[in-house]
């Protein structure tokens, strides 16, 4: 033998590696991931949400630069540096954006900032019980790369921190409808009779009612809130993962090597499990890379419809909502930057399907 025999899980992964869709695909949502979990450290605005609000300098476009006057607060931050890298941190200090100031004896005097050439008002602050390395630091130039919503709240930080919500939904719908997809599929496929008509039934009622206004349903019945929705999503996408399995399974079962199962006297479940499952997991996989896609649009149209992430939590669907009337008011940004984000991120991942179905294909 001149050289070892490939197994088919290296086929399928030397074929992917060939696929550049695919690889640049499974980069880009790695990528989303890593930021989604770590946005807080990436994010310009590290408060929780990237809710901190400057109305004075709302809708200005990115790359706006303004000084900002930090008053630091005598409320002690409790939070230790695991949660603040995860959960943000909690901003007791004062932000303002300044036009102008300048230090006169122990007091700072400064002109907060107003849009349309108006002219803010002059205040004052006292400098006494400051250090000197407080006083340095209060007043910086702050620069939004992305420009600040109709809030006054950091596009950029806003964009990050909603990575989070878009990404995982699609983990916790996609293990959600695996979970329901695989159990009812396989005993719908395996023992047939009037357990499968049962469980069809339930499928083709499940099917029938439009995807968006079950998921509103279980919504309002759940609750308005952050994992309300996640559930939501997934019970309502494990339709397709039980068909697709109930298929494979019925054509499995009459395969030698499980009438070789049986007649060892391997119980159903071993058989199921073991013997079955493992050989017809190619599109089921597939199917999971669609359900990806579909669950970021699903969470972007309840966000969009108000019964999604609530507010004040970043979340690209919500973000649409805030601005979509700012697309003919002549800063469309606001609304498509959001937008490309979804896009970029539904668009990878039905590639990866795509390009995981060739490296899967045993015909090709």
């Amino acid at each position: 033998m001149g050289g070892k025999t490939q197994s088919l899980k290296q086929l399928a992964l030397q074929k992917f590696k060939h696929n550049f869709w695919g690889v640049f695909s499974f980069c880009f949502i790695l990528s989303v991931g890593l930021i989604s979990v770590f946005a807080y450290t990436l994010a310009p605005d590290h408060s929780q949400y990237a809710n901190q609000m400057h109305l004075s300098v709302h809708s200005k476009r990115p790359g706006f630069t303004v000084d900002m006057l930090t008053i630091p607060s005598q409320i002690k931050n409790k939070q230790n540096s695991i949660d603040k890298v995860f959960f943000g941190t909690i901003n007791t200090d004062t932000e303002i954006p300044v036009s102008k100031y300048y230090k006169a004896n122990d007091t700072l005097i400064y002109t907060e900032y107003a849009s349309d050439g108006l002219i803010g008002a002059e205040k004052t602050l006292s400098l006494s019980g400051f250090s000197d390395q407080e006083i340095s630091n209060l007043v910086a130039p702050r620069t939004f790369h992305l420009g600040t919503d109709k809030y006054g709240r950091d596009v950029l930080s806003r964009i990050l921190v909603g990575a989070r919500i878009s990404f995982f939904i699609g983990f916790v719908a996609v293990f959600i409808s695996l979970i329901i997809g695989l159990a009812l599929g396989s005993i719908a496929g395996y023992y047939g009779g009037k357990v499968d008509a049962v469980i069809m039934w339930v499928i083709n009622v499940t099917w029938s009612i439009p995807t968006l206004l079950l998921v509103i349903a279980i919504t309002l019945a759940l609750g308005k809130g952050f994992w309300q929705v996640f559930i939501a999503v997934g019970l309502t996408m494990w339709v397709e993962v039980a068909r697709v399995v109930r298929g494979q399974i019925i054509s499995a079962k009459e395969m030698q090597y499980v009438t070789a199962a049986k007649a060892l006297g391997y119980n159903d479940y071993r058989i199921i499990t073991k013997h079955i499952l493992p050989n017809i997991m190619a599109p089921v996989i597939v199917i999971c890379a669609a359900n990806f896609a579909s669950a970021i649009l699903i969470e972007s149209g309840l966000s969009f419809l108000g019964i999604g992430a609530q507010p004040p939590m970043a979340s690209w669907g919500a973000m649409i909502k805030d601005h979509y009337n700012y697309i003919i008011l002549g800063k469309p940004y606001l609304a498509i930057i959001p937008g490309l984000c979804i896009m970029s991120l539904v668009m990878a991942f039905m590639l990866i399907g795509n390009a995981l179905r060739d490296a899967l294909d045993v015909k090709s």
